[in-house]
C-alpha cells in the first residue's frame, strides 16, 4: 500500500486532466499502468459498469473539480468523511478516492487471474455517493514533512534497540530496487504534472519508508526474539505506518489543497 496506492494514481493523474495538463488518453493510460483494465461501475445515468475513459468525463461532467486520496486502516479514517457505508467499503480496500466539487467517491476492487508471473489484473471501481465535509486527520504537506522526519528518526533508534534486522543481502537488494525505482522518477511519474515539488518530495520519503518498514517486518525477528520483544517492534514500525500514510494522502491532495486555497485566499 505505501508504494502505490492506485487511488493515488487515479487522483493524481485525475487531477492532471481536469487541470488540462495531460490528454485522456495518457491519464487512463497512467492510470491504469500493469493492470489489464480498470472499470467503473455505479455511475450515474449508466447501468453498466464503464470504461475509465468515459467514466472520468461523466465525472467531470457532474461537477468534480478534484480527486482526494483516503487511505484508512482499522482505527483511523484517514481521509474519509462518510457515509458509514462508503467509509466500511473502503476500509476494506484500504484505499478510495473523494471528488471535490460533486460529492462521489471511488473504491476500487481488484481481480486476480493467471498463475504467479502471468497475473491477469482488472480493477472495478465503484462509485458511490459521499459526504461534503472535511476529511479525517489529513496533515498539510509542511506537517506531513516534519513528521515524517520525526517518525522516522525515533522509529530507526527504536529498531536498533531491538536488533531488528535491516541490513544483509536481502534488504540491500530491495534497497537497491527502490533506489533505481526512485532514479526513474517514480514520485514525479505517479503525481503527474502539476503537482509542486514539495509533495513530489513527501511522497518519495514516505515511500522510502514503506520500503523500510517492510524490510523490519519481512527480515525475521532479529534479536526481538521473545514476545515482548516482538510486541515492541510493532509498537516501534505503528506510528510509523501511520505518519507515512498520512504524508502519502498529502502528497497526492497537495493540488486540490492548493487551489481551495487560492480560492479562499489563504
Amino acid at each position: 500500500m505505501l508504494s502505490e496506492p492506485r487511488s493515488g494514481r487515479l487522483a493524481a493523474w485525475g487531477n492532471a486532466l481536469l487541470a488540462g495538463l495531460v490528454s485522456p488518453d495518457d491519464a487512463v493510460h497512467a492510470i491504469v499502468g500493469d493492470d489489464a483494465v480498470h472499470r467503473v461501475e455505479g455511475l450515474p445515468q449508466e447501468t453498466a459498469p464503464v470504461g475509465l475513459t468515459l467514466a472520468l468525463g461523466r465525472l467531470r461532467a457532474l461537477g468534480v473539480t478534484g480527486y482526494r486520496v483516503a487511505l484508512p486502516a482499522a482505527g483511523h479514517p484517514l481521509g474519509l468523511s462518510g457515509p458509514p457505508e462508503f467509509n466500511a467499503r473502503a476500509l476494506e480496500a484500504e484505499e478510495a478516492v473523494v471528488s471535490t466539487g460533486a460529492a462521489y467517491g471511488l473504491v476500487p476492487e481488484v481481480y486476480e487471474a493467471g498463475p504467479a508471473g502471468d497475473l491477469h489484473v482488472e480493477v472495478v471501481w465503484h462509485c458511490l455517493p459521499v459526504r461534503e465535509a472535511p476529511p479525517a486527520d489529513v496533515p498539510s504537506l509542511g506537517e506531513a514533512e516534519r513528521e515524517l522526519a520525526e517518525a522516522l528518526r525515533d522509529a530507526t533508534a527504536a529498531l536498533t534497540r531491538l536488533d531488528v534486522a535491516a541490513s544483509g543481502p536481502v534488504a540491500e537488494a530491495a534497497l537497491d530496487a527502490y533506489r533505481a525505482r526512485a532514479e526513474r522518477g517514480s514520485a514525479t511519474e505517479t503525481l503527474a504534472p502539476g503537482y509542486p515539488p514539495r509533495a513530489v518530495r513527501v511522497l518519495e520519503l514516505a515511500q522510502r519508508i514503506g520500503v523500510l518498514i517492510s524490510l523490519a517486518y519481512e527480515n525475521g525477528h532479529g534479536g526481538a526474539v521473545s514476545a515482548s520483544e516482538m510486541a515492541a517492534r510493532v509498537e516501534a514500525l505503528r506510528p510509523v505506518e501511520r505518519v507515512a500514510r498520512r504524508a502519502q494522502v498529502a502528497a497526492y491532495n497537495a493540488c486540490v489543497e492548493e487551489r481551495e486555497r487560492e480560492r479562499g485566499g489563504g
